[in-house]
């Protein structure tokens, strides 16, 4: 009895200990003993779960039988049959599953690469994600990484972008961390690497949340912040401290733009006149201030009442987009965000899309919008646009210029820190007539 009851105390010491490893010291609990239990989970299930998935394969080997061939002799017809065993080579199918590499751990679930069978494809895997995934009792699980004749598998065990928190930010210039990517990773928007932005989304989707992060998170850079809101100027008003200038107008609108068109035309011809590719390459007593332009609406731009407003959304369709392909280079980048993306705005949205090599897209009303956003890049990211919930409001899809993309949801900003960070920097705005009106330095022995 009292070695019973020594072990008794023995494991519920073990198992008070554990829960205390897990709840005070997760990560390490992760690594050293969750991790190596679900590895041996995995590797036990793998085949079981591949061929539920019919990811599995029927491959002939051969196979050495012995045969039991009764032999009864004519003299011996009432006694014993005698049993001969002969050796026989056979054909069988063998049901084969992937083979798996080394699971590799993560914060958040783990990694593993797939030799693929012949004549499987990625699609394959990314079509039984979900079944590998509810079989694995994990959150997800998805395709993240393709090369010829192997896909890597990215499981995850909880959902990153439930409560999500983020560092202050680091100061970079043109540099942005709204919020979390679902690897558990910072979210980073850098407008040197992705210089220009599709964000869209419905009402209550999170899309203002993320401009207001953006302007909280640019505001204390020494950059000039510009704004389009037509919608009467209700949004981008209360930031007007930190706004270098704010168009309200369609009229408003167009002279902006030929103010950015002239800033880019007069940046350009400085670039020229020292051989520098770029405004990065000038020497820093040259390089101008950096120009952040946000759209909130961008269907307002194109949209007319009638035909007389036909020049104007014409001069705003061709300004925005001189800005998106000539402003990359010359530190002058765009945020444009919309409600409804849509080719029936006309021929100018599709080239402006072309342009914008960064999207977001959130929650949408409308296919057509998802699919200006997204399905240009990766018909899987376009599949999870699709399947963002209304409940969750700030999840988004992230795709980059690389082609990759990631779930994400931003931090949530209320307007109010917004506004107090656009007055609290409000002291960094360059004046606008100063910036546009100065005239670029040409090298005399040009």
């Amino acid at each position: 009895m009292t070695d019973l009851l020594v072990v008794l105390g023995v494991l519920a010491a073990a198992a008070a200990g554990l829960w205390a490893w897990r709840r005070y010291h997760p990560v390490s609990f992760w690594y050293g003993v969750a991790f190596p239990a679900r590895a041996v989970v995995v590797y036990l299930t793998w085949h079981h779960v591949a061929s539920g998935c019919k990811l599995t394969r029927n491959r002939r080997r051969f196979r050495l039988t012995l045969d039991a061939i009764p032999v009864v002799g004519p003299a011996s017809r009432s006694a014993a049959t005698v049993v001969e065993h002969k050796r026989r080579v056979r054909r069988v199918d063998v049901e084969r599953a992937p083979r798996l590499g080394i699971l590799r751990p993560t914060r958040l679930g783990w990694r593993m690469r797939l030799r693929l069978h012949d004549g499987q494809v990625p699609a394959d895997y990314e079509k039984a994600a979900e079944g590998i995934a509810h079989a694995w009792r994990v959150h997800s699980v998805r395709v993240v990484d393709v090369r010829p004749g192997y896909v890597t598998l990215w499981a995850t065990m909880r959902d990153p972008l439930v409560d999500v928190i983020t560092e202050p930010e680091t100061g970079e210039l043109l540099t942005v961390r709204p919020g979390k990517l679902e690897n558990g990773r910072d979210w980073v928007i850098d407008f040197r690497t992705v210089p220009h932005w599709l964000n869209a989304g419905a009402t209550q989707s999170g899309k203002s949340n993320l401009a207001n992060a953006l302007i909280k998170g640019l505001a204390p850079q020494p950059v000039a912040l510009v704004g389009f809101d037509l919608k009467g100027g209700v949004e981008f008003t209360p930031y007007a401290p930190r706004l270098s200038a704010l168009a309200t107008t369609r009229k408003e609108s167009v002279d902006l733009l030929a103010d950015l068109v002239g800033e880019v035309e007069n940046r350009m011809a400085t670039c020229r006149a020292h051989g520098a590719r770029n405004v990065w390459t000038l020497p820093e007593m040259l390089r101008p201030v950096p120009v952040v332009v946000l759209v909130d609406e961008v269907a307002e731009l194109f949209l007319m009442a009638d035909r007389s407003e036909k020049e104007e959304v014409s001069k705003t369709a061709t300004a925005l987009l001189r800005v998106a392909q000539l402003g990359r280079a010359f530190a002058v980048h765009l945020i444009v965000c919309g409600q409804r993306i849509g080719s029936d705005l006309g021929p100018g949205v599709t080239a402006l899309r072309a342009q914008l090599s960064g999207r977001v897209c959130h929650r949408v009303n409308d296919p057509e919008t998802a699919n200006m956003t997204l399905g240009d890049l990766d018909p899987a990211a376009l599949d999870a646009a699709r399947a963002i919930a209304a409940e969750t409001p700030g999840v988004c899809i992230v795709a980059g210029q690389d082609g990759s993309w990631h779930r994400a949801r931003s931090v949530f900003v209320p307007e109010r820190e917004a506004e107090q960070a656009a007055r609290d920097y409000a002291h960094l705005t360059p004046d606008w007539e100063t910036l546009v009106g100065s005239v670029p330095v040409i090298d005399p022995a040009a």
